[in-house]
């Protein structure tokens, strides 16, 4: 196939295989880790016989190669699992039953997912307009102080982890100043008020931090685009910068703003670690430290395929992002 729907088609198809390649990866760093998974689950008091007995009800004793087509064919058609006392069937996708609580893990992922979606699409709208508009006003008052502020700004920003400004942040605007309440998630569909207002100051940890990364980004491109004949030929015909800088410049900085932007809504979708934890937030990062913890590793396998699924769906969504923005990139 050629044109826009070939090159749609062909990206899908990479994703499929980058997916088929980054689950073999997974499956084997984790499953073939040193320890006595089955004496793990069981606990420290179980005989061998029991533990023996978990090894079989969780397959422990299979060939790995045969684990990992049960956990394919588990994705794709689903699985009946024994729990002991019962057969439970775990419908496709299925990523498996969690040691520590006998629970499909999909369930499990699907149950945090909106926390996570939440804080990730909150935050991403805060640090695009906050990245895009202060790289825009520094390439504006490019050569004044205004630059060199922000230039100074973003430096400190890119410098600074997220941990550190949620810290700063709970402290002064909740705790000193009470102007908004320590956050704790409410549903979108219980109250969408309240979810905003909860969810407000993990949106802005995230954002001050991100945007840094945006605003500097923005400005690098634009100044090359400015710096373009094309653009001096513009000026030279008596247009005004205002409209070079929105209509030509801008235009230059989309293309890796889309890439940077569908790397780190993938990575956030899959669980931002540290935020979720530092606001008690229960979403998918917080689950996963939780399931670390206890080595519930069908738990971990699941969640780590999740943050690599959603990096790679993002990347092949700014794909199509840069076909639409660029039709000659159907051509490749």
């Amino acid at each position: 196939m050629s044109g826009f729907g070939g090159f749609v088609l062909r990206r899908a198809l990479g994703a499929v295989v980058t997916l088929l390649a980054l689950s073999v990866i997974i499956y084997v760093v984790f499953y073939v880790t040193p320890g006595n998974v089955a004496q793990i689950t069981c606990g420290p008091r179980c005989s061998p016989a029991q533990v023996r007995q978990v090894a079989e009800q969780l397959q422990l004793n299979d060939p790995l190669y045969a684990r990992y087509w049960h956990f394919l064919q588990g994705l794709v058609a689903g699985q009946d699992y024994s729990t002991g006392t019962s057969v439970q069937h775990c419908a496709a996708p299925c990523l498996g039953l969690s040691y520590r609580s006998d629970q499909q893990v999909t369930a499990l992922i699907l149950a945090k997912l909106p926390v996570t979606a939440s804080l990730a699409l909150g935050a991403m709208v805060l640090w695009l307009v906050i990245g895009v508009g202060t790289g825009v006003l520094s390439v504006w008052r490019r050569g004044r102080f205004t630059e060199r502020l922000l230039t100074g700004l973003t430096l400190a920003g890119t410098a600074t982890p997220v941990f550190v400004i949620g810290l700063i942040l709970m402290i002064v605007v909740c705790g000193q100043l009470q102007l908004l309440p320590f956050p704790q998630y409410v549903a979108f569909s219980d109250d969408p008020e309240q979810w905003a207002w909860n969810l407000l100051l993990p949106w802005l940890s995230l954002a001050l931090i991100e945007s840094a990364t945006y605003a500097r980004l923005t400005r690098a491109s634009m100044l090359e685009t400015l710096a373009e004949d094309h653009v001096r030929t513009f000026r030279a015909y008596g247009i005004r910068e205002r409209s070079i800088i929105r209509r030509h410049a801008l235009r230059g900085a989309v293309a890796p703003l889309i890439a940077v932007n569908a790397n780190n809504i993938g990575v956030l979708f899959g669980g931002a670690v540290l935020t979720e934890t530092l606001f008690g937030l229960p979403g998918i990062g917080q689950e996963l430290v939780q399931a670390v913890k206890v080595v519930d590793l069908p738990v971990v396998v699941g969640m780590v395929l999740v943050t690599g699924f959603f990096v790679v769906l993002a990347n092949a969504v700014a794909d199509v992002l840069y076909a639409v923005a660029d039709r000659r990139v159907v051509l490749t």
